[in-house]
């Protein structure tokens, strides 16, 4: 019933608002019926995070297409903008997931079995109640689908706010700097204790180049037996 003659969510969540014209077996009059319950309070958060974020994002489409330069040049614009949009993000979980269980307690009050139960003529047991059409809610069950969407979207651009802060940047400045600390720390000449040069000398440091006692001059010796 909500769903069929409601459009409006503030009117859909308080269901003592709403009521409808119930027949009576006496005489063929009618009685209003009013229902029972009150989730405006839910669907009035809702719309308000809805709102907001709206118009927290018309501001920023204008500074980031028209005012990028000075939105970069003070450091705390862009940490409120990532803070902003944190808020945001949680709060449109929120408000969803209260949207949610509201519209869920909203279809068991609107049920044709309970809203029967609230008709004086049908519960007399000799009455046969039924209703002639059921509740739409193609419309409400859009608007949290896309409370939904709208979370995983602001969620996702916490990424792309955080990388135009300080605390990015500032990252990334000391991860590029200590390699280059690394690079710095071992770009020395290479220490020789020594080695053999093909003459046959020992070099230590390249100060000592001297012919060694033992380098053989002239041939190989040949030893034969005397008899």
């Amino acid at each position: 019933m909500c769903g069929s003659k409601v459009q409006n969510l503030f009117v859909c969540g308080r269901l003592h608002q709403v009521s409808f014209e119930a027949p009576m077996c006496e005489a063929m009059r009618t009685e209003r019926v009013f229902l029972t319950g009150d989730y405006s309070s839910s669907a009035e958060f809702f719309v308000t995070i809805a709102v907001f974020s709206f118009l927290y994002s018309l501001v920023a489409t204008v500074v980031y297409i028209f005012f990028l330069n000075k939105y970069r040049e003070n450091s705390q614009r862009p940490l409120i903008d990532f803070v902003v949009t944190v808020v945001f993000s949680f709060m449109w979980l929120v408000s969803s997931s209260a949207w949610a269980k509201a519209l869920s307690d909203v279809k068991v009050a609107t049920d044709p079995d309970e809203v029967q139960l609230l008709i004086p003529a049908c519960k007399d047991p000799t009455n046969k109640c039924s209703s002639l059409h059921g509740p739409r809610w193609s419309g409400l069950n859009t608007s949290v689908v896309f409370g939904f969407l709208n979370f995983v979207l602001w969620a996702g651009n916490i990424w792309f706010v955080f990388k135009e802060t300080s605390w990015h940047k500032g990252g990334s400045r000391l991860a590029g700097s200590a390699p280059d600390k690394q690079a710095g720390t071992f770009d020395q000449q290479p220490y020789n204790q020594g080695g053999f040069n093909q003459s046959g000398s020992y070099n230590t440091q390249g100060s000592f180049d001297q012919p060694s006692e033992y380098s053989q001059v002239g041939g190989p010796t040949s030893y034969s037996n005397q008899m």
